[in-house]
């Protein structure tokens, strides 16, 4: 998979095969435990410094509980779990480095499941995106409101026989993360067993949108992965799908954290959860992916805490870029 995002000025060009992202996510890259680790063990060893490509069977085989390359024994590591344990909350969170010099895959947490809250409607939005750069989906054509599409949101003009336009319902979910939009996009494109199909093809296994509607950090880190790295309709897709999740209506998680690019996300909130799914289009090593799922404090507590952990993530590229 390449890295496609040269219209939003990132300029490498990394290889994550989504194989390879699962598996490290599985083995539960990165933790504090990982100081005890020597260079023997280490992402780096198995990875190419040119192109980031991942030789996976030589990890694998390894069964290692942790992978880590030496950056990983360090601050981010340590400051990752402070944060998390200051909190008091459950986290999950799944950096993946998609520039700069031996890009590594990061997950503390990644494999717990938490409610999705509307986290689902990155992954309906995503395939709405991919069937209209296929062709197979007008971006212009119209979805009309069924009663059993309303869930009380930002917006309140939905009557029978009410339609919009693709676009216009993805600006709805994506932007202001209005519920009926987000439902109707979901019976748009097959109902929530057609979505859990093609994201669980994509290497999101362990997530239930929307009916059950839990997934994990590790789930909307890969279907990002696929989205950033071209292998979910390429630039055709990115140009309809990364506008309607820019400059959203909430911008306290992730983009708080970093400065002076743009962040492409999606967040969810219902009572304690605060989650937030992001793509940092230019951070100061590269574009990278942080998805922070968080449960037990909600509303600005819960916030400033992904805030927090999306700073920290953002000092260490900083870091890396010297």
């Amino acid at each position: 998979m390449d890295l496609k995002l040269s219209h939003m000025g990132v300029r490498h060009r990394v290889l994550w095969p989504v194989t390879a992202l699962m598996a490290l996510l599985t083995l539960g890259v990165v933790d504090v435990e990982a100081k005890q680790l020597t260079t023997s063990s280490t992402i780096t060893d198995a990875a190419s410094a040119s192109t980031g490509s991942l030789a996976i069977g030589s990890i694998v085989s390894t069964l290692a509980p942790v992978l880590a390359s030496p950056r990983s024994i360090d601050t981010l590591t340590i400051s990752l779990d402070a944060v998390i344990a200051s909190s008091g909350a459950s986290v999950g969170v799944t950096l993946i480095e998609l520039g700069g010099t031996a890009p590594i895959v990061r997950s503390v947490n990644g494999g717990e499941v938490f409610t999705a809250a509307s986290t689902y409607k990155l992954a309906a939005l995503m395939l709405e995106a991919q069937a209209i750069a296929a062709g197979t989906k007008d971006p212009n054509g119209v979805v009309c409101f069924q009663a059993d599409d309303y869930e009380s949101g930002w917006f309140d003009d939905y009557v029978d026989g009410s339609c919009f336009t693709r676009t216009e319902l993805a600006m709805r979910a994506g932007i202001y993360s209005d519920n009926t939009a987000g439902h109707m996009l979901v019976r748009d494109v097959g109902g929530a067993a057609a979505l859990n199909a093609w994201a669980a093809s994509v290497g999101a296994t362990s997530s239930a949108f929307f009916d059950g509607n839990t997934t994990t950090s590790a789930d909307l880190a890969v279907l990002w992965a696929a989205e950033a790295q071209g292998d979910l309709g390429g630039s055709a897709a990115q140009a309809w799908l990364y506008p309607v999740l820019t400059n959203t209506r909430t911008e306290s998680g992730v983009p708080a954290g970093v400065s002076g690019t743009t962040v492409v996300h999606k967040t969810g909130a219902i009572d304690l959860v605060e989650n937030d799914a992001a793509l940092v289009t230019s951070g100061p090593a590269g574009a990278y992916i942080l998805v922070v799922m968080t449960d037990g404090l909600g509303g600005s507590d819960g916030w400033q805490l992904i805030a927090d952990l999306s700073a920290t993530v953002w000092r260490s590229e900083a870091a890396r870029a010297q």
